[in-house]
């Protein structure tokens, strides 16, 4: 089947409406926080330079600030401040303080004495040499540190989307997750435009004398509080919900596409990392999520999921995927596998999720206590230096699933075992597999027919509503295609599914998806 593959310049035409939200949310959350930082920054700039005994730790903070990760940083924000925007901006303008600080200061300090000395004996008070004398000598360094702050801004804001904030990180973690490359730049291509755009057209600030930038310096905020705005702009034209979907939810026929081709579902959208979806719809700043019908969060949160009228996320048995070589070089690996066959339903796959998703115990913690309540764990043997390869998807259930398969493996088999867990999403822990990086991780039916294989609508209509017909479809492609094989399913189905507070389910009387779709189209 040769399908013409979307190039870069397709793609972005396609998403350009969703390209546009993403790059005003870029450049608000951008110059909001640096708008803040110059407010603080800069008085504190020149405090310091001022009482020289407080620059050494003032600076040194600011440079402690600056070192720790991007994302570490964002990490440290949810729980004081949720997820969204907020935190985003907190963490931005702490990046944007230090070259700020520094630079104030270095270019107050750097003044000529002598000047300053002469200043003073025409009769001009600190503030007259403040303000007539010192800043604006200083200020090209000072330009320059802001200059340095704009252009980090703009590169950590891709992070923001991790935490619901928006900004063109949606497209670039969704590309990622996806292993799409039309994804990822048309997220990155705009972000370097936007930090390359700001740098010069700074830079041609920076090289005005003082009488030229005097006048640019008197509507410098205003122009930062009009670029901050642009932040708003598209939440002011959003629908009466919001939802949050993960990254891979966003590009999958069994997701959001589906979403919108078969119930023609129009609300607006952010994209969020599912370690933090769960929490933002408990918090009310989501109204409808993405999310798994085995999760351990719905009954942690009390979310309700709704039903799916017309049938657009398919049976998904999860079952073991072993490479076909593997089972020949580890002839004791599919019997091993096999064990857990059967043994997990919905319902007990849901309480192992509430188990680490809510009460933040271990995986391994939880799976060797579900081998020994069935009584299939054993102690691990001695290795015989063959060692087998697990990989995982980034969600829970899947670190379980993996450690159980560890556990199985070296209480059953000498053999040694490697685990690559967190892999992402489907494409790139499939890609794992076919690249021979790993031997087995744990998949599910109605991913491998949709994500991986990509039936034919007509081939999707007709297994749909078969668990037993999809796994016998799925298993025969891969083995044809792939040499790849489907062990017995595991026995609990894990299907997508979208979700929303209990509470605000019944008080919009929201029980399907095509509930949710005619609420969202009543004026």
């Amino acid at each position: 089947m040769n399908e013409h593959q979307q190039t870069l310049m397709e793609f972005m035409r396609q998403q350009s409406d969703k390209l546009l939200v993403q790059t005003l949310q870029h450049i608000g959350l951008t110059f909001i926080s640096l708008f803040i930082a110059v407010l603080i920054g800069l008085p504190l700039g020149i405090y310091i330079s001022r009482v020289r005994k407080l620059s050494g730790p003032v600076l040194g903070i600011a440079g402690i600030l600056q070192t720790i990760p991007s994302i570490a940083l964002l990490g440290f924000m949810i729980p004081l401040l949720g997820i969204g925007a907020k935190p985003a901006i907190v963490a931005l303008l702490l990046y944007a303080l230090l070259p700020i600080v520094r630079n104030t200061h270095t270019g107050i300090t750097g003044v000529d004495s002598n000047v300053k000395e002469a200043a003073i004996a025409m009769g001009m008070n600190k503030w007259q040499v403040l303000f007539k004398v010192e800043l604006p000598l200083a200020m090209p360094v000072i330009l320059a540190g802001i200059r340095t702050a704009t252009v980090i801004n703009v590169g950590v804001a891709t992070l923001a989307s991790y935490i619901a904030a928006g900004g063109l990180g949606e497209f670039i973690f969704g590309g990622i997750s996806l292993n799409n490359t039309n994804m990822i730049l048309a997220g990155a291509i705009p972000a370097a435009m936007l930090a390359i755009l700001f740098d010069f057209l700074l830079s041609l600030l920076q090289k005005l004398n003082f009488r030229k930038v005097k006048g640019a310096v008197k509507i410098a905020p205003v122009l930062l509080l009009i670029l901050s705005c642009f932040y708003f702009i598209p939440s002011a034209y959003g629908s009466k919900l919001t939802a949050g979907f993960t990254p891979e939810f966003m590009g999958r026929q069994d997701g959001n596409l589906g979403l919108v081709s078969k119930y023609r579902l129009k609300i607006h959208t952010i994209v969020i990392s599912d370690a933090v979806m769960y929490k933002a719809a408990q918090e009310k700043e989501l109204d409808v999520i993405s999310g798994y019908s085995t999760d351990g969060r719905l009954k942690a949160y009390d979310l309700v999921v709704l039903n799916d009228d017309k049938k657009i996320f398919p049976p998904y048995y999860a079952a073991p995927l072993v490479r076909e070589d593997a089972l020949k070089k580890f002839p004791q690996l599919e019997t091993t596998l096999n064990k857990l066959s059967g043994l997990i339903n919905d319902s007990v796959m849901t309480e192992l999720n509430y188990r680490t998703d809510y009460l933040h115990q271990t995986p391994e913690r939880v799976a060797k206590d579900f081998l020994q309540a069935k009584g299939l764990y054993k102690a691990p043997q001695q290795s015989n230096g063959e060692v087998v390869r697990l990989g995982s998807k980034i969600f829970g259930e899947q670190y379980i699933l993996t450690n159980m398969y560890s556990m199985l493996i070296k209480g059953y088999t000498k053999y040694g075992v490697e685990t690559k867990t967190g892999l992402g999403g489907t494409k790139i822990v499939f890609d794992a597999m076919t690249n021979n990086q790993i031997d087995v991780y744990p998949e599910y039916t109605g991913t491998g027919l949709l994500a991986i294989l990509q039936a034919p609508r007509n081939v999707i209509n007709r297994l749909q509503s078969s668990k037993d017909s999809t796994y016998a479809y799925v298993k025969a492609a891969f083995a044809a295609q792939y040499k790849i094989k489907w062990l017995k399913p595991i026995g609990f189905n894990n299907a997508y599914a979208l979700m929303m507070r209990r509470q605000q389910a019944n008080e919009l009387h929201i029980k399907t998806i095509s509930d949710l779709n005619r609420f969202l189209n009543t004026k």
